[in-house]
């Protein structure tokens, strides 16, 4: 393992130089990508710094420990440090998810619960919505079917970083997690007897694709114009301004139509496109070499619960990870980070686990 740090720094010291030439950044998408590397590579070469230098301490203190006992204490303390060095450092140079800094498309659709299970997809769009402005994410709402009594039958949301995230922080590494069936106990608004209702959404979080990640050809498509419906204003109900888009090869549907404009609804609904076309892509790979790289997190199955929201009690439940806390009001507002971060660790504990 750490024979393979050694390779490591002579890459990082290589990108270093290459940042500090001013006719590199020139090219300012080669420049991102040398960046991204050098970032990626920093914490590495830093841990294996404090590793090796730690070893150096503890031979130190062993030869002042033979002469006076006083240091033994030393010596030990240093070698337990040394270890939380080494389990840090095997934890860095697992292979990482190569979209952990994209993007995403978040999708929720309400499914079981009728009414009941609209307003509960509305309440969980609000929660993301929250969440991302707490760590300064920017959002974007591409499309969305509202439901009678407020809610949504479903929604489209696309979640963007600011900047260049740091690792292990960008969108896609917090919100993956995200993706399966929502469960919701609680009194609905409609109900005259105080009865507890269960209902349930259904949530997809998809890496945003770029460009160069998919192309789309254009003869793969049928694209159709039609009326659009719901609440809007008199250019959205009178024109021809909703688009549906089915990739051919695939039979994937995607329609949007929020935007006044014909040709706005239609970048939107290629953005979709792409990314569930990028997600297919990936399933695919995870299918053909999926020993390693599929975490015990991320294979759940969508069909089965990952959360449950009991409002009774204020408590939210992670099935996946058997999470639990009391502050459901809180999580609802935003306050997602230890949720996420009980996902993150068990994800991290199994990935550690099989490159042992």
């Amino acid at each position: 393992m750490f024979e393979a740090v050694e390779e490591l720094i002579g890459e990082h010291a290589d990108l270093e130089r290459k940042l500090a030439d001013p006719g590199v950044h020139a090219d300012q998408a080669a420049a991102r990508r040398l960046g991204k590397r050098y970032a990626e590579l920093t914490p590495v070469i830093t841990a294996y710094r404090a590793w090796k230098s730690c070893g150096d301490d503890i031979e130190a203190a062993r030869e002042l420990a033979a002469e006076d006992p006083d240091f033994a204490a030393e010596v030990k303390e240093l070698t337990a440090r040394r270890e939380e060095l080494t389990d840090e450092l095997r934890l860095l140079l697992v292979p990482r998810d190569p979209s952990d800094d994209k993007d995403v498309i978040l999708e929720i659709k309400a499914g079981e619960g009728g009414d009941e299970s609209a307003l509960f997809a509305g309440d969980l769009l609000r929660m993301y919505l929250r969440y991302a402005e707490r760590v300064g994410w920017r959002t974007e709402i591409l499309d969305g079917n509202e439901s009678d009594l407020g809610g949504y039958k479903d929604v489209s949301v696309a979640v963007k970083s600011r900047g260049t995230p740091e690792p292990g922080q960008g969108v896609w590494a917090r919100l993956k997690y995200e993706g399966g069936v929502h469960r919701v106990q609680r009194v609905p608004a409609t109900e005259s007897q105080g009865r507890i209702h269960t209902s349930a959404a259904g949530v997809l979080v998809l890496p945003e694709a770029e460009d160069v990640d998919i192309d789309v050809n254009p003869n793969d498509l049928r694209i159709d114009v039609y009326r659009s419906s719901g609440p809007g204003g008199q250019s959205v109900n009178t024109t021809d301004s909703a688009v549906r888009i089915t990739h051919l090869p695939t039979g994937i549907v995607v329609s949007c139509q929020n935007e006044k404009s014909q040709l706005q609804n239609r970048e939107q609904a290629l953005r979709i496109l792409r990314a569930r076309l990028l997600a297919a892509a990936q399933e695919e790979a995870d299918r053909e070499a999926s020993d390693a790289r599929r975490s015990q997190v991320r294979t759940v199955d969508r069909s089965e619960r990952v959360r449950t929201y009991n409002y009774p009690e204020n408590r939210i439940s992670d099935h996946r990870v058997g999470f639990k806390a009391y502050n459901l009001d809180h999580v609802l507002d935003g306050d997602l980070d230890a949720v996420i971060q009980a996902c993150v660790d068990a994800d991290a504990a199994a990935k550690l686990a099989a490159a042992q």
